[in-house]
């Protein structure tokens, strides 16, 4: 196949089997250019916060980058610039195990998108990326615990419902 090819058609098939079947409140969807193509090295995500925890209410923009070698190297995974979190680095990138040494070809979008949310609220301190979230995580745990839930209420669904009580509405997008 062609520089890249391998790993289009798998990302064509990873498509598809999100289309099919994904976990409630997420968002995957490869990137859509000016002219209106789609490009499948580039997707656009949404990960929401999980219930009964901190991160709860949030739904959080990632952009996963993929290389020509994908599946045999794994995405890039990156959260918006100064995203509050032990694991991710100022500049947005996630550091996580499977993305790093326990990369396998056999890992999914669906695997990779789940085991981040995990991480949101399970965070490996051992493996700090920022610095000032570690010391808070570490010595300060009201603290940290008051800035994930104030960077929950900065990342809200884009949809709303329009009466007050009204339980808040998920849309996730079929493509």
């Amino acid at each position: 196949m062609a520089s890249g090819g391998i790993a289009r058609g798998r990302l064509a098939e990873e498509r598809k089997s999100w289309r099919k079947n994904h976990p409630h409140g997420f968002v995957a969807k490869p990137e859509t250019l000016p002219d209106g193509t789609v490009n499948l090295m580039v997707w656009q995500c949404v990960i929401p916060g999980k219930k009964g925890t901190d991160w709860e209410g949030g739904y959080f923009p990632l952009t996963l980058q993929f290389d020509d070698n994908y599946p045999t190297t794994s995405p890039s995974c990156k959260f918006p610039a100064g995203f509050f979190h032990v694991n991710v680095y100022d500049s947005g990138v996630v550091c996580l195990s499977i993305l790093g040494d326990g990369w396998k070809p056999s890992i999914t979008v669906k695997q990779v998108l789940v085991g981040i949310q995990e991480l949101l609220d399970d965070p490996n301190p051992n493996s700090a990326a920022q610095h000032r979230c570690y010391e808070l995580y570490k010595k300060n745990m009201p603290e940290y615990k008051k800035r994930v839930r104030e960077q929950a209420r900065r990342y809200p669904s884009r949809v709303q419902s329009s009466c007050e009580n009204s339980p808040q509405l998920d849309i996730v997008v079929a493509f």
